[in-house]
Parts: C-alpha cells; structure tokens; sequence
C-alpha cells in the first residue's frame, strides 16, 4: 500500500515533487535519520558543498564520522562551511580542495590532489553546478552547463576509479526532475550536447545536461561492476540556484517547495546506507527507485548509438586531462 501511494504521487508530479511527497514518503517508510549512521573510516567527496543541498548534505553527514572531502571552487566559502560544522563532526574535520568543475584543469589537479591523500574514497557526490540563463564558456570553450555537469563530474569520476574500486565505493549524481523533459541527443560530426548561441535557452541546456548525466549513470555501472552508481532527483526544493535561476517558478510554488534538507535527503541516505538497497544504475528519488522516462519522446531518443556516442564524445573531451602529472 505504502508504494501505491507513492507510485500515486509520482505519476501526479506535482504532490510527488513537493514537499508533500517527501513528508508522505518518510513518514509511511519512518526512515532512519542519516546523521545517526557510523561512517567512521569512510571517505565522501562531495562537489557544490557550500550552498543549497550540497551544504546541507554536509551538515547531515558531519555527525556520522566520515572525513568528507569538500570541492569547492571558493577556498574562504568552503573554510566557512566547514567552521559551521567543526562542532557537529564526531571523526576528522573536513577538508577544503580547490576545483571549479566547468574546468576540466581545475578538477584534474583536485582529483590528483584527493587520490594523492586519500587511497580509498567510500562515496563520491556529484551535486556542483548551476541553471545559466545566458549561453557561458569554460576555459575549455565549452558550453558551461555541459562542462560542469557532465564533462567535469565524468573527469573526476574517471580520476578516482582506482579509489572507489579499493573501498567498493559508490558514486552518486545529483540529477533533477527537470530531465525527464529532455531527449538524449545524437552526438555525432558537428553536433555535441551544447546549444548553438541562436537557440540557447538555459532550461532546456540544463535538462539536457541532466538527461546525459542519468544515461552516463546507467552506462558507468555496466562498465565499473566493483563500484555503485546512482543518481537521483531531489525534487522542487527551494535551492539558492531556483531562487536566482527561476524566479517566477519559485513565486508559483513557494508554499509547497521542499526545504534544503528534504531535497538532499536521498543524497546523503545514498552515501550513507550499507548496502544500498538496489541494483546499480539506477535512478532514485525519495529513497526509491524511479523510472529515467516519464514520456515516450525520451525513450524513443535513448537509442544504442546515442548512448555509445555520448560515452564516446565524454572520453574525448577529458582525454587531454588523464596523464599523470
């Protein structure tokens, strides 16, 4: 009956996306709170740490023992978040590595720094990046959105293989609801994942993003078995990005918007929990697994070819940042 009920309030999207189907959903399932989980001697690298669902998720996982990694592409934000939490930490105070994630440069020297220290990681968390409403480069004169979240994380991801197979880690990709609106693109000979300037519209490039991050997702846990993969969808919460990114959308569903810590609960419970409770690759949200299409255009577009050739064009793109320094 409970996953009726929540099958119900998906398939309504509005209900399931709101604060209504968080509070549903844990209170039919009395979930555990992650804070109390013993993470002691596990490693988690979380990306975006220092606003919205990523410092919450810091905030929900100081108290579990765990020595969190915290990339940031502002050192004095990072070293604020991290003050904030020095009381709540029961094991090693985090610590602060330096990487703006649209530039593939900065995360190759943050992924060499982190596997200099750290021989295991136990999680890595892909939550940086942001909704642009104008067309942005990185320094690679790549499309911003793309860079940051799917160029960058595949990068980083890559980097730290030889870590998350030594812990038999896992690694999870902060996705959003906004993709099941988008179709996987065909990448092919002058056609990648970014929008051309004269029709960029920064909606539709975010959800596209976010569309090839739960392929990617998919394709990871074929290729990496030793390693859990996962992403999810936090819902509508009222993240400082949809404050900024998205007014007039907040303006419409403040009062049913989830809070901070109900957006990043699934994040911090993928990290958290041993084992996770579901094959790799798959796609969660409110600690359960959801389908990656809601229409049938999406589906149609998740072809064989589209899939090999955005693995392929991803591995091309991070080639250059590989060698060992």
């Amino acid at each position: 009956m409970n996953k009726l009920i929540s099958n119900v309030l998906d398939a309504l999207i509005v209900p399931g996306f709101s604060r209504i189907g968080y509070i549903s959903r844990s209170r039919l399932n009395n979930w555990e709170d992650v804070s109390t989980f013993d993470l002691a001697g596990k490693v988690i690298v979380i990306t975006g740490p220092t606003s919205g669902l990523g410092a919450e998720c810091v905030r929900t996982l100081a108290p579990t023992g765990a020595q969190l990694v915290l990339v940031a592409r502002n050192a004095e934000k990072c070293a604020a978040i991290i003050d904030s939490v020095a009381s709540l930490c029961t094991g090693p105070q985090p610590v602060c590595v330096v990487a703006e994630m649209g530039d593939l440069a900065s995360v190759q020297n943050a992924g060499q720094s982190i596997a200099a220290q750290f021989p295991q990681v136990h999680a890595l968390v892909h939550n940086a990046g942001a909704l642009l409403n104008t067309r942005e480069l990185s320094p690679q004169r790549t499309e911003q959105t793309i860079a940051s979240h799917v160029l960058g994380p595949h990068l980083l991801t890559t980097l730290l293989l030889q870590q998350l197979h030594a812990a038999q880690g896992r690694v999870i990709t902060v996705s959003s609801g906004g993709m099941y609106s988008a179709e996987l693109p065909m990448i092919g000979p002058g056609r990648t994942l970014e929008m051309r300037e004269d029709a960029y519209n920064g909606s539709k490039q975010y959800a596209i993003a976010k569309r090839a991050q739960v392929t990617l997702n998919e394709m990871w846990a074929e290729k990496e078995r030793s390693i859990h993969f996962d992403a999810m969808h936090p819902g509508w919460a009222d993240t400082p990005g949809v404050q900024e990114s998205i007014p007039k959308f907040r303006q419409i569903t403040k009062p049913i918007l989830r809070s901070l810590k109900q957006g990043s609960d699934t994040i911090s419970w993928l990290a958290a929990v041993q084992p996770i409770p579901g094959a790799s690759g798959s796609f969660w949200s409110d600690r359960e697994i959801r389908s990656i299409h809601k229409i049938p255009t999406t589906k149609r577009s998740d072809t064989r070819d589209a899939r090999t050739n955005l693995w392929n064009w991803c591995n091309q793109m991070i080639a250059p940042y590989l060698d060992k320094p």
